[in-house]
């Protein structure tokens, strides 16, 4: 099987429960809710997305044609010096049109905890140690449980309430970015004010100017 991925990098994590713990994020290409060009936002059943994730012409990206080439790709982002606290966050686009048993296989091999974000609307295939949501309001949402729920706020028809009984061990509010990204950083502090089951997740690595 061919992994199309968009680009492979090492920085820090910016969301969510593992803010701030260095990671390579592999960025596989293509969404199940947009297709990445502008002309087709405004129909798009996501219209939000802030990433760029057509092509396989990013920093490290290209055509795998294994599960182990991709591996050994994802590996040769980690420094030398350190072979130990491995993380690789599996991204997109939507990573589980592409993610497989095979690859996270070969990542465990290389020694990577390996972690997934996806938009709940694919069922992951078994052996992924960390799932992240961030469901979608106009997309049925049915990964149901995992590690975290991070979700983009507000978002009209996804209001928190509609998640807050999911399975999951964490609950994020991540204020929507673009112009109105100040407003909703306080609309999303204040509902996690009244609503302690909610925490904010800012997007650090904006702030300090990581990809």
């Amino acid at each position: 099987m061919k992994y199309f991925v968009k680009e492979i990098y090492y920085t820090l994590q910016g969301e969510g429960a593992k803010s701030g713990r260095p990671a390579v994020f592999c960025r596989f290409t293509g969404c199940n809710l947009w297709s990445g060009r502008e002309q087709d936002r405004a129909s798009a059943i996501c219209q939000f997305c802030d990433t760029q994730f057509v092509g396989t012409d990013g920093p490290g990206g290209g055509v795998f044609r294994s599960a182990l080439e991709l591996a050994g790709a994802v590996a040769a982002k980690w420094p030398e010096s350190w072979n130990a606290n491995k993380m690789v966050v599996c991204t997109g686009g939507e990573p589980l049109l592409q993610l497989d048993e095979a690859v996270i296989e070969a990542l465990h091999d290389e020694g990577f905890e390996v972690a997934v974000e996806t938009n709940g609307t694919k069922i992951p295939p078994p052996g992924i140690d960390w799932i992240s949501v961030s469901p979608k309001a106009n997309a049925e949402c049915i990964l149901r449980a995992g590690d975290e729920l991070k979700l983009v706020f507000p978002q009209p028809g996804g209001e928190p309430t509609k998640y807050e009984n999911l399975d999951f061990d964490h609950f994020f509010l991540q204020p929507m970015d673009g112009l109105s990204r100040e407003q909703n950083t306080q609309l999303a502090a204040q509902y996690c004010l009244k609503h302690p089951q909610w925490e904010l997740s800012i997007q650090t690595h904006k702030l300090i100017g990581l990809p």
